[in-house]
């Protein structure tokens, strides 16, 4: 108690402002994740429902109901093999532009960079539809590749902008010591290009397996119904055949993912690109 009568204005308004966080956060992200773990344990022969407060059997019964009654392990195999591919050719089709807007000056450059973000705007079911009638014109009907090419288009801003920093964050004195060296262009992407990007080549990866693996619309329209993922088969869930403990379960598998990944990416972006690189962080 003598310590909160010690505190000043400006850390009583820090204090309460914390706090504030923490208990916005608890009760918009910490209530639904611990009612669908909740959900996802109770038993199939023993349903939850009123006037019980709490589950009257807790198992991992429904956990193995859906794996073995449902598309579940098809649905992440789709996703788990779409995503890697996403994501190689979302950096490799990034790298040229990122390297523009970091290291280049030219003429309509901040054009340029609002231009590569509308993806980002557009609402991606408007962008399904316009997808699926384009590939059709072009004879593309292999679902798992509309579906690639579609969620590239939507991790290219993301992995522009974080590759982008990352060039930018190159001190020029390192690549001309490279070049007084001798090094060829290869030589200096390798040894002064390279180390000091391996922070944003690693987040904008994870950034667009999170982005590929959690997309629903692209996925549904086109893909449907012969290509399912994770997030399709949480839309049959919530449908008409809604089952509140399997959607649980399909939720977790597609959020806890996720959210390991979000967490390495701020592991990866909490320190700066120099400090990284040179192993100073």
């Amino acid at each position: 108690m003598s310590r909160l009568r010690n505190l000043t204005n400006t850390q009583w308004v820090m204090l309460i402002s914390i706090s504030f966080f923490v208990l916005v956060n608890l009760l918009w992200l910490g209530v639904p994740f611990a009612m669908a773990i909740i959900w996802s344990l109770v038993d199939p022969n023993h349903p939850w429902s009123y006037p019980d407060l709490f589950p009257q059997v807790l198992s991992f019964g429904r956990w193995i109901e859906v794996w073995e009654n449902t598309s579940l392990p098809e649905a992440l195999r789709n996703s788990y093999s779409v995503a890697p591919a996403v994501a190689i050719l979302t950096i490799t089709l990034a790298m040229p532009t990122a390297y523009a807007f970091g290291r280049m000056e030219f003429r309509g450059k901040k054009f340029a960079e609002m231009m590569s973000l509308l993806p980002m705007v557009m609402p991606s079911m408007i962008l399904a539809v316009f997808f699926s009638a384009m590939l059709l014109e072009l004879g593309l009907t292999d679902p798992y590749v509309n579906i690639v090419i579609a969620h590239t288009v939507l991790a290219l801003p993301y992995a522009i902008r974080i590759l982008s920093a990352g060039f930018k964050a190159i001190p020029q004195d390192l690549i001309d010591a490279c070049s007084d060296m001798g090094a060829g262009k290869i030589g200096t992407f390798k040894h002064a290009f390279l180390p000091m990007l391996k922070p944003s080549l690693l987040a904008s990866s994870i950034f667009c397996l999170v982005i590929s693996i959690e997309e629903f619309n692209m996925s549904y329209v086109l893909g449907a119904p012969d290509f399912i993922t994770v997030p399709t088969i949480l839309y049959s869930f919530l449908g008409y055949s809604f089952i509140r403990p399997d959607a649980a379960v399909v939720s977790l598998i597609l959020v806890i993912p996720n959210v390991l990944l979000m967490l390495l990416i701020e592991r990866l972006l909490k320190g700066n690109y120099l400090s990284q690189s040179t192993g100073k962080a």
